[in-house]
């Protein structure tokens, strides 16, 4: 009785830590494995996350067609197969949480998720929260309502699968095939199919009372960049919590590269977003891996006026993030509340000064929304804005191979990108091997012959042709 109760009392006090030792002893790792010049006081990489997480292999399809397409030209010969998907969803979930603790958020990401039977997508989720990650669907969003409303409720209860869901709809004109609009002249004439999508959510959310977070993904080419502030304009207001936007690169497959994609910067891309979001964005304010490959930008909405969570420019704000993360750590925010309360307690407990200094940041959140009147008038809204520069493969599959060799390239370029993928924050799971893999060195390196192997285990019907390459 003595030993039960002691077993007890262990198990409340690594739950109300304000990190799950797996999860502290994942976040040492990661920051020693960090290169130098990303080791930097506002870096999230070691410090709040072990970093993003995705799928691959799991159901390369997709019933889009899209100018760049960074999957190898072998995804489309690939049946759906939702046995297989949920079999490798749980190998590559079981080895995230070995490596990277739990509380991580991960992407169920692959072709087309919708493509799987809304059975099978839940399986799927569901088997990623059992492996403590906080799941992402990703989506073209070309699905209808009752097809969301069967992958949230049971088919034989009728009552919810899951209290909460988070998908991000990728939608840009470079993509063909949609219902309704097969060719798109230009990215307003996807509003109402963006709409939609978030609709259907927020109809979900009435119907039966089930939460969600949506992200807007678009690619940005030569065709489409100096449309990217009508976008966010246009699209703000809809229901996304994100807006990502990914310039392109010469990634997967190579029929589908149809722009000289180098011919404008990241900063060019960053200045198109803020010129949407109305203000300036304070990308520096937290870095996520290498700034060559992530600038995020967390911020809300007061009416049309946007603040900065955190002012890049004033040293108090960065001192608050250093409490933050000093006491608060990796601390996951989603928990019961009661258990919430102990974890914060003992985080505020080893880093006391976060409640002086955060009680005069919120004063400053505040007056940098407008106000309290104006915070009254206006319910806040926070938005995320992220950008994701991939890298092409040419130079990629030269810095992987050295990297496994354990070589640093002379080659400057070569070095730079073994620098990014050295910080890369989006890792995919080998569970064969037991190794993490970067995306980029996933895309650019793996897939191909990857699909090649799931075309022979996976082979397509018949009955389903390959899109076309446009």
């Amino acid at each position: 009785m003595v030993r039960s109760l002691l077993d007890r009392l262990r198990a409340l006090e690594v739950a109300t830590r304000p990190e799950h030792p797996d999860l502290t002893a994942a976040l040492a790792r990661r920051w020693e494995d960090l290169p130098t010049h990303v080791k930097t006081p506002n870096q999230m990489l070691g410090t709040r996350s072990a970093g993003c997480e995705g799928t691959h292999g799991v159901f390369p399809r997709c019933n889009l067609a899209c100018t760049p397409c960074y999957h190898a030209k072998e995804a489309n010969r690939v049946r759906v197969d939702g046995p297989h998907t949920q079999r490798e969803v749980d190998r590559q979930m079981a080895l995230l949480r070995e490596l990277r603790g739990p509380g991580q958020n991960a992407q169920l990401i692959g072709g087309e998720v919708t493509l799987l039977s809304p059975d099978d997508h839940a399986a799927a989720l569901q088997a990623m929260h059992r492996h403590g990650r906080k799941p992402m669907s990703m989506s073209h969003g070309d699905f209808d309502y009752d097809h969301l409303e069967a992958l949230a409720l049971d088919p034989d209860t009728g009552e919810r699968r899951f209290d909460f869901l988070s998908f991000a709809g990728h939608f840009d004109s470079m993509m063909f095939g949609r219902r309704g609009i097969k060719r798109v002249r230009n990215e307003a004439e996807l509003n109402p199919y963006r709409e939609r999508f978030c609709q259907m959510f927020q109809r979900l959310e009435r119907e039966h009372g089930i939460k969600h977070y949506l992200a807007h993904n678009m690619t940005v080419t030569p065709r489409n960049i100096d449309q990217v502030a009508r976008v966010v304009r246009d699209c703000r207001d809809m229901g996304f919590r994100m807006f990502s936007f990914q310039p392109a690169a010469f990634v997967g497959n190579e029929a589908r590269w149809k722009d000289a994609y180098r011919a404008f910067s990241t900063d060019e891309v960053w200045t198109r977003i803020e010129e949407g979001a109305g203000s300036r964005l304070h990308f520096r304010a937290v870095q996520v891996g290498d700034e060559r490959c992530n600038r995020t930008a967390y911020g809300l909405y007061a009416g049309d006026r946007y603040a900065p969570v955190l002012d890049e420019d004033d040293p108090r704000d960065q001192r608050v993030l250093g409490d933050f993360l000093a006491g608060f750590g990796g601390m996951d925010l989603v928990a019961p509340p009661a258990l919430l309360a102990a974890r914060a307690a003992r985080a505020i407990a080893r880093r006391p000064q976060v409640l002086p200094h955060g009680a005069g940041w919120a004063v400053r959140l505040v007056r940098r929304a407008g106000g309290v009147r104006h915070l009254r008038a206006n319910r806040p809204k926070t938005i995320t804005f992220v950008m994701h520069a991939f890298m092409d493969a040419r130079d990629v599959r030269p810095a992987w191979e050295l990297l496994e060799q354990g070589v640093m390239s002379d080659d400057p370029r070569i070095r730079a990108t073994q620098e990014r993928l050295q910080s890369c924050s989006y890792a995919m799971a080998h569970p064969d091997d037991g190794r993490l893999v970067p995306a980029c060195a996933q895309h650019s390196v793996l897939d191909p012959d990857e699909n090649l192997r799931l075309a022979e285990l996976l082979p397509l019907h018949r009955s389903e042709p390959e899109p076309a390459n446009v």
